[in-house]
C-alpha cells in the first residue's frame, strides 16, 4: 500500500503563490507517474500537472508558465509550485500515483491512478 499526504494549501489573494507538497510512504515503485489534480465544487476532477519517474512533465495549458511540478526522491515528495493564482482555481488539490508511465491521454485520466491523497484546499480570493 501507498499513503499520500498533501500539505501547503490555504487562502491566498489573486496573483499570489502557494507551494503544495505530497509525501509518499509505503511501497515504492521504480516506474510511476505522480499527478496533481484539482476539483472545484460541482466540477469534474481535472489534471493540473504530472511527473513521471523518467522525468517527463505533463501539464494542462491553463497553468502553463505559472505552475511547476518537481520531485525530491530522497524525501519521496512531489511539489506543485503555483504562481499567479486566479480565483477560478480555487479547488481541492489532490496528488495521485499511478504505477505506470503513459502518454498525455493517460496521465489526464484520473481512473489511471492507483493511490490518492486526501486533498488540500486552495482558496484564491479576488
Amino acid at each position: 500500500q501507498v499513503q499520500l499526504v498533501e500539505s501547503g494549501g490555504g487562502l491566498v489573494q489573486a496573483g499570489g503563490s502557494l507551494r503544495l507538497s505530497c509525501t509518499a510512504s509505503g511501497r515504492t515503485f521504480s516506474i510511476f507517474t505522480m499527478g496533481w489534480f484539482r476539483q472545484a465544487p460541482g466540477k469534474e476532477r481535472e489534471v493540473v500537472e504530472a511527473l513521471t519517474s523518467s522525468g517527463t512533465i505533463y501539464y494542462t495549458d491553463a497553468v502553463k508558465g505559472r505552475f511547476t511540478i518537481s520531485g525530491d526522491s530522497a524525501k519521496s515528495t512531489v511539489y506543485l509550485q503555483m504562481n499567479g493564482l486566479k480565483p477560478e482555481e480555487s479547488s481541492v488539490y489532490y496528488c495521485a500515483l499511478a504505477r505506470y508511465i503513459g502518454s498525455y491521454s493517460y496521465v489526464v485520466t484520473s481512473d489511471r491512478y492507483d493511490y490518492w491523497g486526501q486533498g488540500t484546499q486552495v482558496t484564491v480570493s479576488s
